[in-house]
């Protein structure tokens, strides 16, 4: 398939753009595709996409945001609207009122809150075989228990009950 705009070259990407509800393929090649990208960046740049968002919630008067300045890479605000990345880290303590209503709109939180590693404490740490067999252990016991209840054997219940207990007081220790 040759390209849509040049008709020259073999068309590599293929774009689908949607324009007032109305959709249109275009097949590029590489050349005419970077073109397209370019136009497509000046007109709807991810900065500017960015810069909207964080503008959204969080109205700013035009005098605040051209003297707002990182007072470490001396970014301001402005440029940071244009090129969509921070200078430094010293930059999100800088325009955190502005950051705080874009992290929320696109991340649904403004703190990170994700899985943290484990610490080692220097203990030998259990290995998921042996953790898995005291789950599959306990699961044993309660089977055994409620077989001793059914029957009306309540003392054979109550120490399977006390094993368990303890077996699982043993396990929360040992985390």
């Amino acid at each position: 398939m040759l390209c849509d705009i040049c008709h020259k070259r073999e068309a590599t990407v293929h774009i689908t753009e949607i324009i007032n509800n109305k959709m249109t393929e275009l097949h590029l090649c590489e050349e005419c595709a970077k073109k397209k990208s370019f136009q497509m960046e000046q007109h709807f740049g991810l900065a500017d996409l960015l810069a909207g968002l964080s503008d959204f919630e969080t109205p700013i008067e035009e005098t605040k945001k051209s003297t707002l300045k990182c007072p470490n890479c001396g970014l301001t605000y402005e440029e940071f609207r244009k090129i969509g990345r921070l200078g430094c880290s010293k930059c999100y303590t800088t325009f955190e009122s502005n950051l705080k209503p874009l992290l929320k709109r696109i991340h649904r939180a403004t703190k990170h809150v994700g899985s943290a590693p484990v610490k080692e404490t220097g203990k030998v740490k259990k290995t998921q075989a042996k953790v898995k067999s005291e789950e599959s252990e306990i699961n044993k016991l309660k089977e055994a228990m409620q077989i001793a209840i059914d029957k009306e054997e309540f003392e054979k219940a109550a120490e399977i009950r006390d094993k368990i207990k303890e077996l699982k007081k043993n396990k929360s220790k040992e985390k």
